[in-house]
């Protein structure tokens, strides 16, 4: 529809309004511009579901037109995109059409624009108080079904509103979906009901990590893997990929005959007899309970019913703070006015119901420029490249910087330094590049060039054929020194308090600090000199590295940063020797034989202590005073959990991890790496992922809930 050079004007156009502000006076040409840059990106999202905008940036733009021309009427124009809703289609399936327009919302930002809302319903219904039903606005894609004498016989895309694409066979693979209902019990012949189809956070986290094992680029988000599959050929794919469907309104139905009243709309007028002789809801939040009841996944859990605005703004509020503990995405809330009758009474327009709102949470994805990539190397030598992009707020935070993981990822993505990018910030987390804008490069862009030598010490990099990823090996490498000291001093492994990476960076530059051992020949009478450092803070430092001399010796196991060895791989290899330096007389076959440890991990062992360097190190350390031996005790092997195997998975609620495997340890259990056979118990705390699924399938694993764990141990 639009050539690439109609798609970087318009886009160009889409930025001029953007950063033009809304209260200045609007011309006709302003007026123009601004439908045309809605058009195009409404056919964008709707059409080619490849947004150039993020959804806060489009919705301004839609308010600043709708508040010019409700200000003059007279300038609006029958093809405005506030007079209809876009239109245009894919035809990979049969268009239908829908029994009622499946309309967008209102969307607020923040608790004044509900406040304003509140008072235009109170003001429409001539009420002083509104009840109000609230629930979560889910980041899916939008879906309509119908039924009728109780039997699914249609499923539709949203489409444009108007008609959609009809993907029966595929909404049928989706398990929540019922196949068929008691609507009669309710005296309903034929109903449609509106939804949303999700693809929850672990379903999506399996399938690009299948997706990646296949050497294929992972999907942006959720939401867009939701939406693919809506649309794909083969409907036994649909089904492999674990949707599912919130099913929340019900915009139409009619009587099976018996009922005094046909209501139609279902939000039209409706009898008190023939609601309570059919039961029929009166209610948005009842429909929700009749849907519910029916066997549909409907937020009947999640929604709240109130009386007043400041209830429903901190409920709004509050479930903001809760949304990343969801197993699936949401983007905000939606307001609608309880009652039907009052919905019917309050109307529409064109483009919204008055009777709803969206209250839009923080925005998690922006558009950027992509300036340029450094590359930064990690404490095992791994390089790591870094785009550096127009500083962007998203979710509350400034973004300057994103990591492109590696190479491949890279390419995949076909970056380049000068591209437009959208960056998503999911969950609170480091953010991500979900694509480059080809269609708006100039021809000015450029390929980005990976080093062959190290940035940091000049040695050539190496990439094994089983890696993705570039290497520096040289251990003396500054850039490792810092990581690796970083590691060396964090919580998990020797817990020096008062050390964080600041300050290892301040006296790695100052010269104070230059290995690992030198963390034990710290000159505290000069950093005593430096601003921060009181006599206080200098003597918990001086504390917290004498008390790390007698951490156990798996924490400096740990701590050492050996490739591949974690914290349960640490504790194991701290129970096959007396003495750490006995590894260098280790082979390869007899590391295998330890509980949980393969090949790769065997081999990262093999080389960590044949290399000279690393011995003279554990050397230093032992003569600084540095505990290099097992403190290994009977008690693992006669306590009431002796004879017994661990493995925790998932983010548990009460305890942490390392405080749930000290208890087992304590009562002589093993904590394993991985599911075998050899594991007796698997504790699952939420997010679950691949090892539930495998433990399923071993009928000697028993599967205990973190509650379920607690009782066992008898807390």
């Amino acid at each position: 529809m639009h050539s690439s050079e109609q798609t970087r004007r318009l886009q160009d156009l889409t930025q001029t309004l953007l950063h033009r502000g809304t209260d200045k006076t609007i011309t006709d040409q302003d007026l123009r511009s601004l439908r045309q840059a809605l058009v195009f990106h409404e056919y964008r999202y709707y059409i080619l579901n490849d947004p150039l905008i993020t959804d806060p940036e489009y919705d301004g733009l839609y308010k600043w037109l709708e508040k010019a021309e409700a200000a003059d009427p007279s300038r609006i124009t029958p093809d405005s995109p506030t007079q209809r809703v876009a239109r245009g289609l894919t035809k990979n399936f049969p268009v239908i059409h829908h029994l009622v327009p499946m309309l967008s919302l209102e969307n607020s930002y923040n608790a004044d624009d509900l406040i304003d809302w509140d008072r235009k319903a109170r003001e429409l219904s001539g009420l002083s108080t509104i009840e109000y039903c609230v629930e979560p606005k889910f980041d899916g894609a939008s879906i309509s079904l119908i039924y009728e004498n109780d039997l699914l016989v249609r499923g539709a895309t949203r489409g444009d509103g108007v008609e959609g694409d009809d993907i029966t066979t595929n909404i049928k693979q989706i398990r929540s979906v019922p196949l068929s209902a008691a609507f009669s019990n309710y005296g309903i012949e034929q109903v449609e009901i509106r939804g949303e189809v999700l693809m929850n956070k672990e379903s999506f986290k399996k399938f690009n990590a299948a997706l990646a094992e296949q050497q294929l680029p992972p999907l942006a988000n959720p939401r867009n893997a939701a939406s693919g599959s809506l649309h794909m050929k083969d409907p036994a794919e649909v089904g492999r990929r674990n949707l599912e469907a919130f099913l929340y309104h019900i915009s139409y139905f009619s009587d099976t005959g018996n009922l005094d009243v046909d209501r139609g709309e279902m939000t039209g007028t409706e009898s008190a007899h023939a609601s309570k002789s059919k039961k029929t809801p009166l209610t948005h939040s009842a429909s929700l309970d009749m849907l519910w009841n029916l066997g549909f996944r409907s937020p009947q859990k999640e929604k709240k019913v109130f009386s007043h605005i400041r209830d429903v703004i901190d409920y709004c509020l509050d479930f903001e703070t809760k949304r990343d503990q969801l197993p699936y995405e949401i983007d905000g809330m939606v307001v609608k006015v309880n009652d039907f009758t009052l919905q019917d009474k309050m109307g529409m327009t064109t483009h919204h119901p008055r009777w709803a709102i969206a209250f839009k949470f923080k925005a998690r994805q922006a558009s950027s420029k992509l300036l340029k990539v450094e590359f930064q190397v990690g404490r095992t030598g791994s390089i790591t490249p870094v785009a550096k992009i127009e500083p962007v707020p998203i979710g509350g935070v400034t973004v300057g910087s994103v990591s492109l993981f590696n190479e491949d990822v890279v390419r995949s993505k076909d970056l380049r330094l000068g591209d437009s990018v959208l960056v998503e910030r999911a969950g609170d987390v480091i953010p991500y590049i979900v694509k480059s804008m080809p269609e708006l490069r100039t021809g000015k862009e450029k390929k980005i060039v990976f080093p062959t030598h190290c940035p940091a010490c000049g040695d050539e990099l190496v990439k094994t054929e089983d890696e993705a990823v570039l290497r520096c090996i040289n251990i003396n490498c500054p850039a490792q020194v810092v990581e690796r000291i970083i590691h060396y001093v964090s919580k998990d492994a020797m817990d020096i308090r008062s050390f964080g990476a600041a300050n290892v960076l301040k006296f790695y530059e100052l010269g104070y600090l230059k290995d690992v051992p030198g963390i034990y020949q710290l000159p505290f009478e000069k950093i005593a000199e430096l601003e921060g450092f009181g006599e206080k803070s200098i003597e918990n430092l001086r504390t917290a590295v004498e008390a790390s001399k007698k951490q156990p010796l798996h924490r400096l196991i740990f701590g050492l940063g050996i490739r591949y060895v974690g914290e349960t791989t640490a504790k194991t290899l701290a129970k096959a020797v007396s003495y750490l330096p006995d590894f260098k007389d280790f082979s390869l076959e007899q590391l295998l034989e330890l509980e949980d440890i393969g090949p790769k991990v065997a081999g990262s062992i093999v080389q960590f202590f044949e290399n000279p360097d690393n011995r003279k190190m554990l050397t230093r350390l032992e003569e600084l005073g540095v505990n290099l031996r097992s403190s290994r005790s009977d008690k693992t092997e006669t306590g009431s959990l002796a004879g017994l195997s661990f493995l925790f998975t998932g983010t548990l609620n009460e305890l942490k991890r390392s405080d749930a495997e000290a208890l087992v340890e304590k009562q002589g259990g093993k904590i394993l790496g991985g599911v075998s056979s050899k594991l007796n118990y698997l504790v699952v705390g939420s997010d679950a992922g691949s090892k539930l699924e495998k433990a399923k399938k071993i009928a000697s694993i028993k599967i205990l809930t973190e509650k379920e764990f607690l009782r066992f141990m008898g807390n």
